[in-house]
């Protein structure tokens, strides 16, 4: 499932705080952003079309539950990155990653770390 930039930022205030409404959507999204309460009805609507979240009425307010976990979001837009920017392959990006010390030392001791962890449990084969 493809979400835009403004429907992660939706879709992430509902992962913490859910069920929610329109409002406590609103309420919970950055200080930075400022769109208008149609413009958030309108955006969790399309959501719901796409069936990355529910809506139920509660009295005459609608109330929105992810249906899609953030995981499941994550792994289908990094997919689609490595598809279109690596060729699909996930060495290319690690690469890339660490070439533009786009990684904190803490987070390549941890990579490092997971990489011989893979390594003892046998890792995955291509």
């Amino acid at each position: 499932m493809r979400l835009t930039e403004a429907e992660w930022q939706l879709m992430n205030v509902l992962w913490e705080h859910h069920p929610a409404t329109a409002r406590e959507v609103a309420e919970g999204l950055p200080g930075d952003v400022d769109w208008a309460y149609t413009t958030i009805k309108t955006m969790l609507a399309r959501l719901a079309v796409k069936r990355a979240i529910s809506e139920h009425k509660r009295g005459n307010t609608s109330v929105y539950t992810p249906l899609i976990s953030r995981t499941k979001a994550r792994r289908s837009a990094l997919v689609t990155l490595l598809n279109q920017a690596f060729d699909g392959a996930a060495a290319p990006l690690v690469h890339f990653l660490v070439e533009h010390n786009a990684l904190s030392r803490k987070e390549r001791q941890e990579l490092a770390r997971l990489l011989k962890e893979e390594d003892k449990k046998g890792g995955r084969h291509a």
